[in-house]
């Protein structure tokens, strides 16, 4: 694991535009030899694009195994490189939506969906505002602690166990003027969740996101990177959500899931696909995977 980190913090020397060549070298290899991942990408896209042939759902995955593999490369960079070179690599879109609900005080969640270059984004916007996210602790001693490092670098973020339950994020909002980053579209078991559709199946979605809004009186304002041919990443953020909570929890946990949808349908290749979203099914389902 020590090398790998120096490996790592060597790799934080280059640009982006070398880790864009090796990314594609390493994305292949992986597309090759990381057979198990492979295959739950291919289930994935054939659940989520049946109208696709699957010669382009096969496109789609070997795109995506190379933003994969450039998210790991650059992990280096998120590290180790220079603050400064980590926010010039990402430009803002409508940010202003995000600073006026700031500077009126108001509680915020950021949506922010599992695309390939959110840690990219994110350690630039924490350069600029504060945030409060969930984090899930890692088997690994030394990955735990390096990425626990990572995370502090700024010393502008808060980080709550997955452990600590919705209690602790519910008091932490409330007491912080920070966003709360959240994260919700993978399975996380039947736990909490409720099923509706995600991109035409039915998936296991956590109802956080109505809930602590309800709880917090926190707008939704989402957040979505996306990597730029040239290695850098947009942020875009999109108007707070009106009427968000509803009395109807299953109907915010399907709006949240449909938008969702229709950021992934307009950059296919960067979504997270390798993540078994579809592994929890209704009872009496048998596995997809």
């Amino acid at each position: 694991m020590k090398f790998a980190f120096l490996f790592l913090k060597f790799l934080s020397r280059f640009p982006v535009a070398t880790l864009q060549k090796w990314a594609r070298v390493f994305g292949f290899l992986c597309y090759w030899l990381v057979v198990p991942r492979r295959k739950v990408g291919q289930r994935n896209l054939a659940l989520c694009f049946p109208e696709k042939s699957a010669a382009e759902r096969e496109q789609i995955l070997r795109e995506h195994f190379y933003h994969m593999a450039l998210l790991v490369l650059e992990y280096g960079r998120y590290w180790y490189a220079d603050a400064g070179s980590l926010k010039a690599a990402v430009r803002y879109q409508d940010k202003e939506i995000l600073d006026k609900a700031l500077a009126n005080k108001e509680k915020v969640i950021l949506l922010y969906p599992h695309f390939t270059a959110f840690e990219a984004a994110v350690y630039a916007l924490n350069q600029d505002v504060a945030l409060t996210s969930v984090y899930s602790h890692q088997k690994n001693v030394e990955l735990d602690k390096q990425i626990l490092h990572g995370r502090h670098r700024y010393n502008n973020v808060f980080l709550i166990g997955r452990t600590e339950g919705l209690r602790a994020i519910i008091k932490h909002i409330r007491n912080s003027d920070a966003p709360f980053l959240y994260l919700p579209d993978q399975d996380f078991g039947a736990k909490d969740s409720i099923f509706v559709d995600f991109m035409g199946v039915q998936a296991a979605t956590i109802t956080g996101l109505s809930r602590i809004a309800k709880m917090t009186d926190a707008k939704v304002i989402p957040a979505i990177p996306t990597r730029q041919a040239d290695g850098t990443v947009i942020l875009r953020f999109y108007p707070a959500w009106d009427n968000f909570p509803s009395e109807d929890v299953m109907a915010d946990t399907q709006r949240m899931n449909d938008f969702i949808a229709e950021r992934i349908r307009e950059q296919p290749e960067q979504y997270y696909w390798l993540h078994k979203r579809f592994k929890t099914r209704p009872e009496g389902e048998v596995s997809v995977y």
